[in-house]
């Protein structure tokens, strides 16, 4: 089953100036010397709620477990992206973003020129009240200017994307097209993302990464290590829970061996007592 979803807007009408991330723009970059700074930080932070940094760390964190061993493939996110040389207000940060084809290794920055030219391939923001209209807008555009394959939108708490607070688009052919999403028999929301080779869910509780190979959810590190915990905990519950079974059992046997033996001291074949 296949929800239909209209872009919130007509894409290319915002094609027809620059695009830069306003959001993201560091107004600390500067020329000095003749050197052009490129800002790892605007020293402001990233204003989000609760919510939206859960899942956030949850994306980010989650896909760099998945990608673990995998040298050619970089996640991050909230990371300013610059994209012209010479230029810091071309810049973007995701929040969370997957560039396959690059060394994985931690930067500072991501500068385009530096990484031949190798954009982000996946990118999703957590829209909030004050990310909203540049999600909807400037950063649909602005993302299918520079090629990203795939951008995801969801909204966590379903105030700002509707009627579905999951939305993706697909480059096809330099423009984006609206990802149909569908209905599992479960009533779970799905959106299938081919540049990652996996599913987003849409829970009860939350969006979450789908493996449909392994048939299993992405965790984070921490989750994964919470998980291998519990389990743990679990084994060696049943270990125990065996244990006092089997010394129960030695004790049983050990009490009918004594009152074998003391009825064959009185006499008595301890086999023909019922």
């Amino acid at each position: 089953m296949t929800t239909s979803i209209n872009p919130p807007y007509a894409i290319a009408d915002e094609l027809e100036r620059p695009q830069y991330d306003t959001d993201s723009y560091n107004a600390d970059a500067h020329d000095t010397d003749g050197v052009i700074d490129y800002p790892d930080e605007d020293g402001e932070g990233m204003p989000e709620g609760d919510i939206q940094r859960d899942y956030i760390h949850y994306s980010t964190k989650a896909l760099r477990m998945y990608y673990r061993h995998r040298p050619d493939v970089y996640v991050s996110g909230n990371l300013f992206i610059y994209y012209e040389e010479g230029n810091p207000r071309a810049s973007l940060a995701p929040d969370t973003f997957v560039v396959i084809g690059i060394p994985n290794h931690d930067r500072n920055t991501y500068k385009v020129w530096l990484e031949g030219g190798k954009l982000p391939d996946f990118a999703l923001e957590i829209t909030s009240h004050s990310t909203v209209q540049k999600d909807n807008r400037n950063k649909v555009a602005l993302y299918q200017q520079l090629g990203v394959q795939e951008y995801i939108q969801y909204d966590p708490t379903a105030q700002y994307l509707q009627p579905v607070p999951l939305i993706g688009y697909q480059l096809v052919n330099g423009v984006y097209k609206p990802m149909l999403p569908r209905t599992l028999a479960d009533g779970t929301l799905c959106l299938a993302s081919h540049v990652l080779n996996l599913e987003l869910h849409l829970l009860s509780y939350g969006l979450r990464f789908y493996d449909p190979e392994q048939q299993r959810y992405l965790l984070t590190q921490e989750e994964t290590e919470y998980a291998l915990e519990q389990a743990e905990q679990a084994r060696l519950q049943a270990e125990q829970a065996r244990l006092q079974a089997e010394q129960a059992r030695l004790q049983a046997e050990q009490i009918a061996q004594r009152l074998a033996e003391r009825l064959r001291e009185l006499g008595v074949d301890p086999d023909t007592v019922v």
